[in-house]
C-alpha cells in the first residue's frame, strides 16, 4: 500500500472515530472536527518527530489545537497514533475521562496545551516558539486556528509577535470552512482577507485550495520548511463537516451530536470509502 493511501485510510478511520465518540458523547463539536482531518493527519504523520518514547521531552516538535472545540480531532488522532486505545475515544466527556470537551495537557500525554478559550491556543504556540528559539533548539511548532477564532484580537496581537521575532520556527494553519456556531464566518465578523491580513503582519502566507486533499496540505507544510525568518500561515479552504454528506457545509453541525440513526447513516457512508 502506497504511503498516500495509509494516510487516507488514517483520515477514514479519524472521521469514523469522531462520529462514534460525539454520538456516544451526546454532545461534542463534529463540524469543525471533520473539516481538519487532512490537515492534522498530515501535521502528525508526515511533519512532526513525535512517537511513544518521546512524549514526555522537550526534544519534539510540539501542535497545539487552538481551536480546542475540536477536541474530538485531536483525540481520535491521537489514538491513530496509538497513544491512547480506541475504546478511551468513547469516554468523551464523560465524568472522570480524560478525554474533556477541550483538551488538557495535565490528562492526557500527547496534548501539549490546553485550549478551547479562543485565540488563546496561538499565543501559546507562539510562546513555545519563541522559547525553542531562545534556547537554540531545532523544534517546530504547529498550531491549528479555526476561521471565526480569528475574529478574536488576541489571534492577531499573537500574529504580531510572531512576525517580530521572526518565528520561522512556526507554522499556524487556519482552518478556512466558512461557518462557525452562529452562520456565515463572512455574516458574523468577517475576518477575511486571511492572505492579506498575514502578510500585512509580516507572516510568510502559502494557500491550500483544498485543505480536505491532503496531498496539497503536505506541499504546504514542506514549503512552510524552506522559510527562513518569517513564521508561516497556511489557509486552508476546507469543507465543514466533510465525509458525511448531511454534515457537509451545514452551521447546525458545529456543535451538535448525531442520533444514534445518523451516526450508522455517517459510519455506512465513510466505510464506503474504505
Amino acid at each position: 500500500m502506497s504511503e498516500l493511501a495509509v494516510l487516507k485510510r488514517h483520515t477514514n478511520n479519524i472521521r469514523k472515530n469522531i462520529v462514534k465518540m460525539v454520538t456516544e458523547a451526546g454532545s461534542g463539536h463534529p463540524g469543525g472536527s471533520l473539516s481538519s482531518v487532512e490537515i492534522v493527519t498530515a501535521i502528525y504523520f508526515t511533519q512532526m518527530n513525535i512517537n511513544q518514547d518521546n512524549l514526555a521531552s522537550n526534544k519534539r516538535d510540539r501542535f497545539v489545537l487552538s481551536k480546542g472545540h475540536a477536541a474530538p480531532l485531536l483525540y481520535a488522532v491521537l489514538a491513530e497514533k496509538s497513544f491512547l486505545e480506541e475504546e478511551e475515544l468513547l469516554t468523551l466527556r464523560k465524568l472522570g475521562s480524560r478525554l474533556q470537551g477541550h483538551p488538557s495537557m495535565n490528562l492526557l500525554p500527547g496534548v501539549d496545551m490546553s485550549t478551547g478559550s479562543l485565540g488563546q491556543g496561538i499565543s501559546c504556540a507562539v510562546g513555545m516558539a519563541l522559547s525553542n528559539k531562545y534556547h537554540g533548539l531545532p523544534y517546530r511548532v504547529y498550531t491549528v486556528l479555526g476561521d471565526g477564532e480569528c475574529q478574536e484580537g488576541e489571534v492577531w496581537e499573537a500574529a504580531m509577535s510572531a512576525a517580530h521575532y521572526n518565528l520561522d520556527n512556526l507554522v499556524a494553519v487556519v482552518d478556512f470552512n466558512g461557518l462557525q456556531i452562529d452562520g456565515k464566518v463572512s455574516d458574523v465578523m468577517n475576518p477575511a482577507p486571511f492572505e492579506d491580513k498575514f502578510k500585512a503582519f509580516g507572516w510568510n502566507v502559502l494557500t491550500v485550495e483544498n485543505g480536505n486533499d491532503i496531498e496539497q496540505v503536505i506541499k504546504a507544510l514542506e514549503s512552510a520548511k524552506t522559510m527562513t525568518g518569517k513564521p508561516t500561515a497556511i489557509i486552508a479552504n476546507t469543507v465543514k463537516g466533510k465525509g458525511v454528506s448531511f454534515m457537509e457545509d451545514k452551521a447546525g453541525w458545529h456543535g451538535v451530536a448525531p442520533s444514534v440513526e445518523e451516526c450508522q447513516q455517517a459510519l455506512k457512508e465513510l466505510e464506503g470509502n474504505e
